[in-house]
């Protein structure tokens, strides 16, 4: 089925299940006496709101993501976390108002137990449900995904045929992609060489491949890097086979493929319905701070006025989402052209260039308030990689494997590398960022951004940030 239809028919499934706990607990709460209520208690609206409250706790705990072929077992684990979280909760919200109206305690407590047995049993069977239907479409060939292998190792051969053997992995294989062009045939019953691994891009669109999976031996590391930089921007899924774990760090989304993990690189990073909701709090965070700081600004502008000639804001150019080029906008913390003799330079702890307000700035991270108008313009997003300067970008591109992936999402005020490593200094430092910034990229949620984001609130007020 279609990811919107699975979406659709999940929500429903929810909907029901959730409702049908709702009914159950209700009656035993109310309609059975157990509980004396001076005053009855609402059914309908408590039953839409806990409805709501259970959609986004799901939601946060990522049960509306891809599932496309993945383990049932650990969908089922994710929703009893979501449930039990949420049970601890609702327990606390039930315990008061049951205060509030004189009910007894101890009965209020057992329902909440019994409510949370109901949820897992509804939601559980209806999504295993769904998924059974989805796991038996698989085996009979219904909805595979357009595959391609890349290698002509034993491994290869090795994958191509467990492909075959599990067919609700969802994998047809259509071809391989090889080191070489070869008109031999690979497999059981024979399967076509389509090319090589420099066709790769071309392979993947003329036949409308939609998975790529990569089965190289771990001596060409450098040929794996390239050829996930070669799909980086086609909507392909990649995945690698394990011993290339720590190309990028083992920082990235796993999935097993009977038995074998899989390391997956995400070319969806996230669904439409969470760009839309990251970019609206993008923009509602933005205006609130630009807006209810609007004095302070004033006076920080005043201040740079002051203490050393030039303009107040200062701009600069940055590499942005798509390799696109963009302004970035600052206040100034460093002597008018700064840069004029020197050149593109990283900024050092102790910069003489730094001024004496621009110290103080920068210790507050209040140089970077500006950037909530990038924000505000959408060149820039809340969290996310921060953007570099095409001088330092040409040079890494060339010396850092997958560097360019970082432009895949929009860059951030502040990131994953920001609350986890040091400022650039050196290009280990820079590669190290990497690592960190493609951790967010493979993992990029809403969930992800507001850890993030709240890190980032509890290192500046330590003055840790980075």
């Amino acid at each position: 089925m279609s990811r919107k239809t699975e979406i659709l028919l999940i929500i429903l499934i929810d909907f029901l299940a959730i409702n049908l706990a709702w009914v159950v607990h209700y009656y035993l709460r109310v309609e059975t006496g157990i509980i004396p209520y001076t005053l009855r208690p609402d059914f309908l609206l408590p039953m839409l709101v806990i409805c709501v409250f259970w959609f986004l706790l799901f939601w946060f705990f990522g049960l509306y993501r891809a599932w496309y072929a993945k383990s049932r077992v650990d969908e089922l684990s994710t929703i009893v976390k979501a449930i039990s979280v949420g049970a601890v909760l609702l327990f606390f919200i039930i315990f008061l108002d049951d205060e509030t109206r004189g009910g007894a305690q101890v009965s209020s407590r057992l329902l909440i137990v019994g409510y949370w047995f109901a949820l897992i049993v509804f939601v559980g069977t209806g999504r295993m449900s769904v998924r059974t239907i989805q796991h038996k479409l698989l085996e009979k060939g219904i909805g595979h995904r357009r595959t391609v292998i890349v290698g002509d190792t034993k491994r290869a051969r090795e994958l191509l045929s467990l492909v075959r053997k599990h067919p609700a992995l969802g994998y047809s294989v259509v071809g391989l992609v090889t080191h070489r062009s070869s008109p031999d045939k690979v497999g059981g019953n024979g399967v076509p060489v389509l090319g090589t691994f420099s066709k790769l891009p071309k392979i993947v669109r003329e036949y409308d491949v939609q998975e790529v999976l990569i089965a190289l031996e771990g001596k060409n590391q450098e040929k794996i890097v390239s050829i996930i930089d070669s799909c980086n921007g086609i909507p392909v899924g990649i995945k690698i086979l394990p011993d290339m774990y720590h190309i990028v760090g083992g920082q990235v989304r796993t999935n097993q493929i009977y038995g074998v993990p899989l390391i997956e690189v995400m070319p969806q990073i996230m669904q439409p319905w969470e760009e839309s909701v990251k970019r609206s709090i993008d923009i509602a965070v933005a205006l609130f701070i630009l807006v209810a700081g609007l004095p302070l600004w004033l006076v920080i502008a005043g201040a740079i006025k002051l203490d050393s000639p030039g303009p107040v804001f200062y701009r600069q150019e940055r590499i942005g989402k798509d390799g696109k080029i963009f302004n970035i906008y600052k206040y100034r913390s460093m002597h008018q052209d700064a840069e004029k003799l020197s050149g593109p330079t990283w900024a050092g702890k102790k910069d003489p260039r730094i001024t004496r307000v621009g110290g103080i700035l920068r210790k507050l991270h209040l140089d970077e308030i500006p950037q909530f108008i990038n924000v505000l313009n959408g060149t820039m997003s809340l969290i996310g990689p921060r953007p570099e300067r095409p001088f330092f970008v040409e040079q890494f591109l060339k010396q850092i494997p997958l560097y360019s992936r970082r432009h895949a999402v929009r860059p951030g005020i502040s990131g994953w590398a920001q609350v986890k490593h040091k400022y650039d200094e050196t290009l280990e430092d820079v590669k190290t960022k990497l690592q960190y910034d493609l951790y967010y990229i493979e993992n990029m949620s809403l969930r992800m951004d507001l850890k993030i984001l709240l890190m980032t609130v509890y290192r500046v007020l330590l003055g840790k940030g980075h």
